[in-house]
């Protein structure tokens, strides 16, 4: 059992985490069951998360959410940016990530 995040950002931020830890059970029960893969692949070896900036959340209203961020990694010499608009859904009393807006990856 886990804590409950109070907002959809700071799931998105725990989920950060969890990516970074490949904590694939909790990434799969924070996402909304409708939208989420049946399994994750691990992250590959030589991947390095460098880390997160959330560039903004917006409450849509008490259920909806947004979250704004770039998450920085590199693997072997180079770096990566993933920058992401991601919608959150609250259901049953918990945020969810439920899937991406948009997503540019360089």
């Amino acid at each position: 059992m886990h804590l409950l995040a109070p907002d959809a950002e700071l799931l998105m931020r725990s989920r950060y985490s969890a990516f970074v830890l490949d904590l694939h059970d909790y990434l799969l029960d924070t996402w909304d069951p409708q939208h989420r893969p049946a399994a994750l692949a691990p992250n590959p070896k030589s991947l390095r998360w460098l880390g997160l900036e959330v560039l903004r959340h917006e409450r849509l209203d008490e259920h909806h959410a947004l979250v704004e961020f770039i998450a920085r990694s590199a693997q072997g010499s180079r770096q990566h940016r993933l920058h992401e608009v991601s919608r959150f859904q609250r259901q049953g009393g918990r945020w969810r990530y439920v899937d991406a807006l948009s997503v540019t990856f360089e």
